[in-house]
């Protein structure tokens, strides 16, 4: 599977907004300058997540980004989708719409690669923003160890 920047921006700025902007909306620049993302890039992933219904806008001074959903019902897939178009392209072998007559390599490994597809899917649909928002703050903890004196 390949996940294009864009995608993996988008879920980024969504793991910063659960961690960070739970109630004050947070500017694209605050979460590009933390997640080491270029913010004219973010800027466009941000908008197009608003489009996509994951996130709201509020302009002005203190203005910035805020999910809309909880983030423990915002899957990987849902910005996956949102950014990169259908999880499951349903393609088969080498995505080829299937034909009257099967190739035979289509009618060996076809069922193969739609298993694959659908197992894929349950991953992505499966892992939430909060989940990911759990995983981030043990690696900033292991990172970032207190000592208390």
């Amino acid at each position: 599977m390949r996940v294009s920047h864009r995608a993996t921006y988008g879920i980024m700025a969504a793991v910063d907004l659960a961690m960070n902007g739970s109630s004050e909306p947070i500017q694209a620049r605050s979460i590009a300058k933390r997640q080491s993302i270029p913010v004219r890039f973010l800027e466009q992933v941000l908008h197009a997540m608003k489009k996509a219904g994951l996130v709201d806008s509020i302009r002005g001074a203190q203005g910035g980004y805020l999910l809309l959903k909880n983030p423990a019902e915002l899957s990987v897939a849902d910005i996956l989708e949102a950014l990169d178009g259908p999880v499951l392209h349903g393609g088969g072998l080498d995505g080829h719409v299937q034909q009257k007559r099967e190739s035979r390599q289509h009618l060996l490994l076809g069922q193969v690669w739609e298993q694959v597809e659908q197992a894929e899917r349950a991953v992505l649909e499966a892992i939430t923003i909060e989940h990911l928002v759990e995983r981030q703050r043990a690696l900033d903890q292991h990172q970032n160890p207190m000592y208390h004196i």
